[in-house]
């Protein structure tokens, strides 16, 4: 029976599993099926998801991250900073680092003690003002990719909406095929914050924060001269992220995500 140890870590109150395979080099790893059982919340460690680390001939390390449901996504930003807090702890105190992850290299950086920073590629197939008819309402909605593809909403009140069924309904929707994509909801309060609600792809629920939608939410409002940088970014658990950007002909020069990331504790998987 082999025994894998894992670390639990949470940014911003997305928890993970984070298994450092650079130590268990003769592991044969199948963490897509890991990922269901061990995601679990009932009967296995309990996550949004499961943090894989692996060497990289790119970058300090790589990154592959798996949702509950199996899949695997191409970057995850509270994880990614959880990674970069965990690689200061295990790796000597170094402060930065290059992580080779599905959406390309991303310098992360420790900002002070149990808060990273992750620099972000710049966003995507931006599609603004997209009329989506879902649930029997016609709305603007708006999309983006920031490392994953997400959908957009502004609402005065999104403590009123149903995400649960509009989660769903949206992740699904044709115009998002073949993949999908997360959900959003966003609350302006000034130019410089906002409140966020997200359905998360793989997890198939609301989730108590995302990295990558904060950073969409932002970037589209930002686009349509509803947000300017930097903007704190309330999350379903109660803390804030921040996020920031030099827009230089619109390249999103500096894009960052910044936020807490702890350990919480540490233990092994009989596998």
């Amino acid at each position: 029976m082999e025994q894998i140890p894992f670390t639990k870590v949470v940014g911003t109150g997305n928890d993970f599993i984070l298994v450092d395979g650079r130590k268990i080099p003769s592991l044969n790893p199948t963490p897509a099926r890991w990922a269901t059982v061990w995601c679990d919340r009932k009967t296995g460690v309990g996550a949004d998801g499961l943090l894989w680390i692996l060497p990289s001939r790119r970058g300090n390390a790589r990154m592959r991250i798996f949702n509950p449901d199996g899949s695997e996504a191409s970057m995850c930003g509270n994880g990614l900073r959880c990674v970069a807090w965990y690689l200061y702890m295990k790796d000597h105190g170094r402060t930065t680092h290059v992580i080779e992850t599905g959406a390309g290299l991303i310098t992360t950086e420790v900002v002070k003690k149990e808060r990273t920073r992750i620099y972000l590629t710049p966003p995507k197939e931006f599609r603004l003002g997209l009329k989506l008819t879902v649930l029997g309402k016609r709305l603007d909605w708006h999309a983006v990719n920031t490392g994953v593809p997400h959908a957009v909403l502004f609402s005065s009140r999104i403590d009123k909406l149903d995400l649960g069924k509009l989660g769903p309904a949206v992740r699904f929707h044709k115009i998002f095929k073949p993949a999908g994509a997360n959900v959003n909801l966003v609350q302006i309060q000034t130019p410089h914050r906002i409140a966020v609600r997200t359905y998360e792809r793989g997890v198939e629920g609301e989730t108590m924060a995302c990295g990558t939608g904060s950073v969409a939410c932002v970037v589209i409002g930002a686009s349509l001269g509803k947000l300017k940088p930097p903007v704190s970014v309330l999350t379903a658990g109660g803390e804030r992220l921040s996020v920031g950007f030099r827009q230089e002909r619109k390249l999103w020069e500096g894009l960052y995500l910044e936020g807490p990331a702890r350990i919480l504790f540490e233990g092994v998987i009989r596998q």
